[in-house]
């Protein structure tokens, strides 16, 4: 199902560093944007940086260039590893311990999904898109958890990683649309 256009010929890096201007983000998170644009692994495309344990999300253009960063809302329970079949199952028969953001690198691209929704598929095997925040359970607080000072409270979703509307519109939209 479809899958973006990557470009053949590899992509000569621009930047030895990423600048992360203002933006707080982990040694860990530094380190893999430097190794992304030094090898050219993201092909010339931009490209997103989830980090779940600080509940952030870093945006990248082409270039290596931030673009943004925000909270992100992110799989309930904790892991890397997404459980095969999940994408399959209704919402209802997802336990609580198989709410997992998968870790790893994915080509990510533009769709709808069932609801007609704008999202960035990142593995459409499991189910799993960025999008922006959908506050349809007022029980679930995901606005007011998108807001908080701390992480801890970020993990609620199914696996999705949830965006706020403005980041989605003025970040993620522009950037993936070309």
């Amino acid at each position: 199902r479809g899958h973006a256009e990557v470009p053949k010929e590899p992509v000569e890096p621009t930047n030895t560093h990423v600048d992360f201007a203002h933006a707080q983000a982990s040694e860990h998170v530094h380190a893999l944007a430097d190794w992304i644009v030094q090898s050219g692994d993201h092909q010339g495309m931009p490209f997103v940086l989830v980090d779940k344990i600080q509940a952030s999300v870093f945006v990248f253009d082409k270039r290596g260039v931030l673009m943004g960063q925000a909270p992100v809302l992110v799989g309930l329970a904790l892991g890397d590893e997404g459980v095969n079949g999940i994408g399959d199952r209704p919402l209802s028969q997802i336990l609580p311990d198989e709410r997992i953001t998968p870790a790893g690198r994915f080509l990510a691209y533009l769709e709808r999904n069932s609801s007609d929704q704008e999202i960035l598929w990142v593995d459409y095997e499991q189910s799993i898109s960025l999008h922006a925040v959908r506050s349809t359970n007022p029980k679930e607080r995901r606005l007011q958890r998108l807001v908080t000072a701390t992480a801890q409270d970020n993990r609620i979703s199914y696996g999705c990683i949830n965006v706020p509307t403005a980041f989605w519109r003025e970040v993620i939209w522009p950037a993936f649309a070309d």
